[in-house]
C-alpha cells in the first residue's frame, strides 16, 4: 500500500499518530485495523495520496437552488435577488422543490460533503412554509441535512409569530435563523428570538449584515448572546459590512464574538457576486475580514450559500471550492491545511455535531485524493474519492 499524506490540522493527537511530518501534513504508511485508521507507520517512499474527514456543507439554499433556468439574465444587488427570486416562487410547488433539492443534495454528496445545513425560506405567516415541510420529509431519507428556517428578523417582534414557529423548530429539530440587515426593531426582535431559542434549545444561525456599509447585526447579536448567556452553537454568516469597518472596531465586534463563541461563516461566492454593485468594477470584496477575526480567536468557516439562483447564477454545492475563494479573495496565506477545518472539524463543530479527524476514523467517514499537496486538494482539479475505496 502507498504512504498517505495527512494534514496536520485534521488530525487530533499528532503526536501519538505516527509518521513524519511533511509541511503541513503527516506521512507515512496507513495502519488500518477493523476498518478503522489507527495510526501512520514508517514511510515506504512510494507514491501518496491525501486522506481528510468527510466534508461538511454549513450553508446552503436547497429550496432555492437550480432556479436560474427559467429566471432570465438576473442581475443586481441584494435587493434585486430578493425581487427576482420572490416571483420564481409562482413555480414553487411540491415536486419542483423535491427535485431541485435532491439536485443540490447529490452535487454536495458527490463533492464530499457528508453534513449539510440549508437555510429554508418560512414566509410571512407563522405556520410553516410548503419548502419548510417538503424539506422536512426529504431530511427523513438524509439524516445528516440539518434545516435552518430563514426568518426576518423583524417578525420576531410579534409574540405569536415566535410562539409557533418555536414550537414547530423544536418538533421538525430544526435550527432557528434570521435576516438581519439594518432592520429598526432589530435588537427587539434579537431578543425574542433568543428567548424562543433558550425555550427549546435550539441552535441560532443568522445572515447578518449581507452588505457593504454601515451594517452593525453582527455587533448587536454578539451583544445579546454575552448578555443571556447562550450556550448553544451560534452561526452568523455573511457579516461583509466588516470590510467597511475601521480596524479598532474590527478589533472590538471580533472580541465580543470571540467570548460569545459565535462562529463566522464565510460565502465568498455570492458575496463577492452581490456586494459592491455600483457603477463599473466594485472597488470594495465582499468578504468579511477572515484573518482578522481568525487572529481575534474566532472560529472561521466556509460554505456555498446559493447555487444557480437569482442570488448567484454560478456556484456549486462544493465546500472546496468555496474555501479556495476565500483563499483568494480574503488573501488567506499557506500553509492551506491550516485552514481546512473551515470545511471539516470547525464547521462540524459549528453545526453542533461530533468533529470527525483522521486519526482512529472509520474508513467510510474519509475521503482520499491523489495529490501531495494541500494547495492542490483546494485547487478542485483532482476528484476525492471515498477512503474506503484506496485503502481497504
Amino acid at each position: 500500500m502507498t504512504d498517505i499524506l495527512v494534514p496536520t490540522s485534521l488530525v487530533a493527537q499528532p503526536g501519538r499518530f505516527g509518521g513524519v511530518t511533511s509541511g503541513d501534513c503527516l506521512r507515512g504508511a496507513p495502519v488500518v485495523k477493523d476498518g478503522r485508521l489507527i495510526a501512520l507507520d514508517t514511510p515506504r517512499g512510494d507514491t501518496a495520496c491525501m486522506v481528510i474527514p468527510k466534508l461538511v456543507e454549513p450553508h446552503c439554499h436547497l429550496d432555492k437552488c437550480h432556479t436560474i433556468s427559467r429566471l432570465g439574465q438576473v442581475g443586481g444587488d441584494l435587493h434585486h435577488a430578493l425581487a427576482s427570486q420572490r416571483t420564481d416562487k409562482v413555480h414553487w410547488n411540491e415536486d419542483d422543490i423535491r427535485q431541485r433539492a435532491t439536485q443540490g443534495l447529490t452535487e454536495a454528496h458527490q463533492n464530499g460533503c457528508t453534513l449539510i445545513r440549508s437555510h429554508v425560506d418560512w414566509g410571512d405567516d407563522p405556520a410553516p412554509s410548503l419548502s419548510w415541510s417538503v424539506l422536512v420529509e426529504l431530511a427523513e431519507d438524509h439524516p445528516s441535512l440539518q434545516l435552518a428556517a430563514l426568518t426576518s428578523i423583524e417578525q420576531w417582534t410579534n409574540p405569536d409569530f415566535g410562539k409557533t414557529v418555536g414550537k414547530v423548530l423544536a418538533f421538525t429539530d430544526g435550527v432557528l435563523g434570521a435576516f438581519v440587515h439594518g432592520h429598526e426593531n432589530a435588537r427587539e426582535g434579537l431578543e425574542a428570538l433568543f428567548t424562543t431559542a433558550t425555550q427549546h434549545g435550539l441552535m441560532l444561525d443568522f445572515h447578518v449584515d449581507e452588505g457593504l456599509g454601515s451594517l452593525n447585526g453582527l455587533e448587536m447579536i454578539a451583544d445579546v448572546a454575552l448578555e443571556t448567556m447562550f450556550d448553544r452553537p451560534i452561526l452568523c454568516g455573511h457579516c461583509v459590512s466588516l470590510m467597511d469597518r475601521p480596524s479598532h472596531e474590527v478589533k472590538r465586534i471580533s472580541d465580543k464574538l470571540a467570548r460569545a463563541g459565535i462562529t463566522v461563516c464565510a460565502l465568498p461566492i455570492t458575496n463577492l457576486y452581490l456586494q459592491g454593485r455600483a457603477d463599473g468594477t466594485p472597488d470594495r470584496r465582499g468578504i468579511t475580514r477572515l484573518r482578522e477575526l481568525r487572529e481575534a480567536g474566532v472560529s472561521i468557516i466556509a460554505g456555498s450559500d446559493n447555487v444557480a439562483d437569482a442570488f448567484c447564477p454560478l456556484g456549486a454545492h462544493d465546500p472546496r471550492a468555496a474555501l479556495a475563494l476565500a483563499c483568494v479573495a480574503a488573501h488567506l496565506d499557506p500553509p492551506f491545511g491550516d485552514w481546512l477545518p473551515a470545511i471539516t472539524t470547525d464547521a462540524a463543530r459549528a453545526l453542533g455535531a461530533a468533529t470527525v479527524t483522521v486519526d482512529d476514523t472509520e474508513l467510510t467517514d474519509m475521503l482520499t485524493c491523489d495529490v501531495t499537496h494541500t494547495a492542490d486538494l483546494l485547487s478542485g482539479r483532482v476528484p476525492l474519492r471515498p477512503a474506503i475505496e484506496t485503502l481497504m
